[in-house]
């Protein structure tokens, strides 16, 4: 074997390499639409300037894409980048060293992510500049590698040497562009990011079935149509759909059961109704679907009960749960009972960013302020979160404990998907994992079913399967063994520990559903009969105005059509709840069999207890006002929105491509006569 045919093998190890990168890491249904849109933006842009040699916007496109994305993107933005804009400027043997060398840019970008995620300007202009050198430097050796000749670092500075003028070229023009337009996109890039990694309001499918064949397509190449082929062959999956379907029904009726009649809910039987409970089941409810509004018991709803319950509220993760709650009843945090839960919130935030020092607590602040649409004020405690992660990947109760499971995968709900800090976090948990499919709070605990179902929220949260993520057993099988005769759920086999607040958590992930959680619909209310005019007669005779009572009100029984949708929605494949929510660990972890606080209680330090206040005659009507907009679905995964943003960025290249050819066809026009 040559040195040129090894060397062959090399870049298409690497290219193949890279795109397995980025088929195994699951990108979801945003990051395949960047994807394809920064892609169809680099190839117009080289085309757009293919007038002018070597000064071309795709390099700087494709480092801001993998500084913004992570590398498995970038790598891809590059390698098609390069693939597809030949179909233009000519295939040939130099196709996959361009693919290579524009795809390590990527890399390259992901890098500087590493280091920095605030990067100036002039960081950006000197890391561009130095991806121009390297590229150029590589194509140049491609020469040698495609048309031989000595293999020498002397021939190798000769060619060097030629290629000043165009390298130099390609440098300047990358500086240029990236001190013009570098921080705008980078910008650009990092709100989109920071949109689709927590409005993904759609939940990712469950496993198996056509959920799951459904969330490999969005993920896009050769792995969808191998699935698909897979799922046509072997399809148990209208059973597996009905199974999971009534595993959650059960869950939901016996929740439902616990509701007392002050509306609230309680750990368990032998106490008093709180907050803390109380929040956690609205957040079980609303994840299958089911409004907390419409969940009444004596006339009284679960946001009953919070509002004569404010004065429980005391710290961040009190409000953090509180908000997260109300937003998936479609209740305003911004006015509960007169007060701004959301200005309170921030008010609670550190000089550093954090929230009580607590990885866990200022996860879920994040989220909160995220749900409540003040995504801009999270910023700094998600840096802060990124700066104490450790470096098993993982984090712990405070950032000098040791990592446990059940934090990280809170944490894991606030990051971007593909970025380093996700990936990092998706290492650690894939050690954690137990044989049997369980996650542990700590390293000498026993897996138990709150720490699991944290893991699962925030791997769904990440793009991933619970079900398949890492090896071993499955995650939410684990979670299914665990559920009791009446529809509860344990906390570990033959351990019942706080029913109410184990069963609100696990349902969420069985759900498919994740934090932040957008309100349900609200079940239609019955209309009353028609009131007949003049006399009805009757078999005593005839009775005047005799009026036919209304449709009683609703009861406390679970309400049996948002029950019949979700069980329709997933024996159909629809496989997850309508929005998402999940259960906030309460600072420092659980361990096995602790018990949950009691009504009143803020648990552990960082716990995400939760209090309401006295009712108010006209809050009601502003706060579900509030509501009705909030329950309005949101599909941030939808085929069309994915289909809409890769033509719009195929459109774009077409548009720039003709301007580009205008312009070449102007300039050899006038340098040449043709």
């Amino acid at each position: 074997m040559t040195w040129e045919v090894a060397s062959f093998l090399i870049v298409g190890g690497v290219i193949l390499a890279g795109f397995a990168w980025y088929e195994r890491s699951r990108p979801p249904a945003q990051v395949v639409a960047l994807v394809a849109a920064l892609a169809a933006l680099a190839i117009a842009g080289r085309i757009a300037f293919a007038a002018f040699p070597n000064v071309k916007p795709t390099t700087d496109i494709v480092v801001f894409a993998g500084y913004a994305l992570g590398g498995a993107p970038g790598f891809a933005v590059g390698a098609l980048t390069a693939l597809v804009s030949n179909f233009w400027f000519g295939q040939g043997p130099w196709t996959p060293w361009q693919m290579v060398g524009w795809g390590l840019c990527g890399v390259l970008g992901a890098l500087l992510a590493l280091g920095t995620r605030n990067a100036g300007r002039f960081t950006l202009a000197a890391v561009c500049a130095f991806a121009g050198i390297f590229y150029g430097a590589l194509l140049n050796f491609s020469l040698m590698a495609t048309y031989g000749g000595d293999l020498s670092l002397r021939h190798f500075l000769v060619l060097e040497a030629r290629a000043i003028p165009f390298d130099v070229a390609h440098v300047l023009g990358n500086v240029v562009l990236a001190l013009i337009a570098g921080p705008a996109m980078v910008r650009m890039l990092t709100r989109f990011r920071e949109r689709f990694e927590w409005q993904r309001r759609g939940a990712p499918p469950a496993p198996g079935g056509d959920g799951s064949l459904r969330g490999a397509l969005r993920s896009g190449g050769v792995a969808a149509a191998l699935l698909l082929v897979a799922c046509l062959a072997f399809a148990p999956a209208p059973a597996r759909a009905a199974s999971e379907a009534q595993t959650v029904g059960r869950a939901l009726i016996w929740l439902e059961g616990q509701q007392r009649p002050s509306g609230g809910f309680a750990a368990d039987n032998g106490r008093e109704p709180g907050a803390e409970m109380t929040s956690w089941a609205m957040l079980g409810l609303a994840a299958v679907g089911r409004n907390p509004l419409d969940v009444v018991k004596a006339g009284k709803s679960p946001v009953d009960f919070l509002r004569s319950h404010r004065s429980e509220i005391k710290d961040a993760g009190d409000v953090s749960r509180t908000i997260l709650s109300l937003q998936a009843a479609g209740v305003d945090p911004r006015n509960f009972v007169g007060e701004d839960l959301v200005s309170r919130l921030l008010a609670e935030r550190r000089n550093n960013g954090s929230y009580q020092g607590w990885p866990g607590t200022s996860a879920y602040a994040v989220l909160a302020l995220r749900a409540a649409g003040a995504n801009s004020s999270a910023q700094a405690t998600v840096e802060w979160l990124r700066k104490v992660q450790a470096k098993d990947g993982g984090w712990g109760n405070d950032p000098q404990s040791p990592s446990t499971a059940d934090i990280t995968g809170s944490v894991l709900q606030v990051l971007t998907p593909g970025s380093a800090a996700s990936v990092g976090a998706l290492d650690y948990l894939r050690g954690e994992k137990r044989p049997n499919g369980g996650y542990a709070p700590g390293k000498n605990l026993s897996a138990n079913a709150q720490a699991t179902a944290w893991v699962a929220q925030g791997l769904l949260a990440a793009g991933k399967d619970p079900a398949g993520f890492g090896s071993g057993e499955s995650s939410l099988d684990y979670l299914r063994q665990l559920q009791a005769p009446d529809g509860k759920f344990l906390q570990a086999p033959n351990t019942e520990v706080s029913p109410v607040w184990v069963t609100a958590q696990v349902m969420v992930p069985l759900a498919g559903a994740f934090l932040p959680i957008a309100a349900p619909p609200r079940e239609p209310k019955p209309k009353p009969a028609p009131k007949p005019k003049g006399k009805t007669k009757t078999n005593g005779g005839s009775t005047a105005g005799t009026e036919i009572p209304a449709t009683p009100p609703p009861s406390s029984v679970p309400n049996s059509a948002a029950l019949k949708k979700f069980l329709e929605r997933t024996a159909e494949g629809g496989g997850g709840s309508t929005a998402p929510p999940a259960a906030v660990p309460s600072g420092p972890g659980q361990g096995k069999g602790s018990p949950a606080p009691g009504a009143g209680s803020t648990g552990v330090p960082g716990g995400l207890g939760s209090f309401f206040g006295a009712p108010e005659a006209d809050q009601e009507a502003s706060e579900v006002q509030y509501g009705e907009q909030a329950s309005e679905p949101v599909d941030g995964d939808s085929g069309g929105g994915t289909a809409g943003a890769i033509l719009l960025g195929l459109l774009a290249g077409c548009v720039l491509f003709g301007l580009g050819l205008a312009a070449r066809r102007g300039w050899m026009r006038w340098r040449y006569g043709l």
